[in-house]
């Protein structure tokens, strides 16, 4: 199985993709460290003139695993009459997909070197929809014969498999770096500077088609991917990189004929890119706000007894009004619940740095999935959660305290009090999830019944 590009393994089962999908890694491999084996070990082909290397561009596609593009090589030589495409994005499941997905979360990600033949690879993509480009790489000699070796290297046995991060060891970043060596560092030198721009902006602009999953990705995710992107980290991205080869030129033709390090450009096939679907953000301020304003339109107050001094809120219809109050409340909870638990744990249980210490846990509790059990109380019996002496004290305190930590959340975004980027939370979920906290305070709970007879 090979799917390919920046997040290449989660097509498997939707759920597993919306949580051990959404975390990422900030390590890397130092290329200089990489044994190089010399000409002894290694068999040269006679004629040099005669290798062809070739960058292969898969743009995004309308899955979830390739909406970051992919990166190969591809190598003709004319010696052997071979011609065959080296793809770094192949994983194995075959221990299963809980398996696979436990590893996955505690950050254990070993991908590994495959080579196949142009016309298989090409059809994978083509049955995609994505658009490939191909585009011949102007080295010398030398340098071919360096990426050739270093090639032949990373196909012995012992040196297939690596460890996959996100951003630093990718399909494309191991193409940048094999070229980066070739070029004798060209590349690293060439592009030393800062893009002004971060990770979680490439991670919202490339999951604009996936909106969804974008805004889980977002929430999931701390002030690490908040720094600014260097030049170099920026092609982890295959259209990024090809970009920025062919502003180079090439050692090729010496002071005297400057020659493009890219040359003779090639569209295998085009199709049109993923259509971009309404924002994240904006469908879970509506999908949240809504319902609750319709439910505060319905409340009503109701007196607690004929000899009560007070009245109570409820709601009116109560069997409609409460069965959205559940739908509502199991959806809330759910999704609260499952986030925080995810960035719990990984805190503790993961190699996964991107969702530890992360400040929307302050909005997200774990303990929050209790919830989907009293939301289910009010969908299927349409009435109020019967409080008791011992669990009232426990339940005001608790959704009191998510009240005044969702107020600092919004203090922390207002007053930019973290180095993390919650605005956007701040601005399209706390607002409805405050006042949907507020609700169920209000309507959802049945006060605990007094001990004197005639209240």
């Amino acid at each position: 199985m090979k799917p390919v590009g920046f997040l290449t393994l989660i097509s498997i089962r939707r759920w597993l993709t919306l949580t051990t999908f959404l975390l990422l890694t900030f390590n890397g491999t130092v290329l200089a460290q990489l044994p190089l084996p010399d000409q002894a070990e290694t068999a040269i082909p006679a004629d040099l003139n005669g290798l062809h290397f070739y960058l292969i561009t898969v743009d995004v596609g309308n899955n979830v695993w390739d909406n970051f593009g992919h990166t190969a090589l591809r190598l003709y030589d004319e010696n052997t009459n071979t011609d065959m495409v080296f793809n770094w994005g192949v994983f194995d499941i075959s221990g299963g997909v809980v398996g696979f997905s436990y590893n996955f979360f505690k950050g254990v990600m070993n991908y590994r070197l495959a080579t196949s033949l142009p016309s298989r690879e090409f059809d994978v993509y083509r049955a995609q929809g994505r658009t490939v480009w191909q585009d011949r790489i102007n080295l010398t000699n030398p340098q071919k014969e360096k990426l050739y070796r270093r090639l032949m290297w990373n196909l012995q046995a012992e040196n297939l498999t690596y460890e996959y991060h996100y951003f630093f060891d990718n399909c494309t970043t191991r193409v940048r770096d094999y070229l980066d060596e070739a070029l004798g560092g060209a590349i690293s030198a060439q592009y030393s500077g800062v893009t002004g721009k971060t990770f979680r902006h490439y991670i919202r602009e490339h999951y604009a088609s996936l909106s969804l999953i974008g805004f889980l990705l977002d929430v999931l995710m701390n002030s690490n991917i908040d720094r600014q992107v260097s030049e170099w980290e920026d092609m982890f991205l295959p259209l990024s990189l090809r970009q920025r080869l062919q502003a180079m030129s090439s050692d090729v033709g010496g002071v005297e004929q400057i020659l493009p390090l890219l040359s003779d450009h090639q569209q295998i096939m085009e199709f049109s890119p993923p259509t971009v679907q309404q924002s994240g953000y904006q469908i879970a301020s509506v999908g949240l706000l809504v319902p609750v304003l319709v439910l505060l339109v319905m409340l009503k107050r109701i007196p607690m007894s004929y000899f009560a001094t007070h009245a109570r809120i409820s709601l009116r219809a109560a069997g409609l009004s409460f069965r959205l109050l559940g739908v509502v409340g199991v959806v809330t909870a759910l999704f609260s619940g499952v986030l925080g638990l995810l960035m719990l744990s990984s805190w503790f249980a993961s190699d996964h740095i991107d969702t530890h210490h992360n400040f929307n846990l302050l909005l997200f509790w774990p303990t929050d999935l209790l919830g989907v059990v009293i939301a289910l109380r009010w969908l299927l019996f349409c009435r109020p959660w019967p409080m008791s002496h011992n669990s009232a004290p426990f339940i005001n305190n608790y959704l009191l305290a998510h009240v005044v930590g969702m107020l600092a959340y919004g203090a922390a975004a207002f007053f930019e009090l973290t180095d993390q980027v919650i605005v956007d939370l701040a601005v399209n979920v706390v607002p409805g999830l405050l006042l949907f906290t507020l609700l169920i305070w209000l309507v959802g709970f049945e006060p605990a019944r007094s001990k004197n007879m005639f209240l």
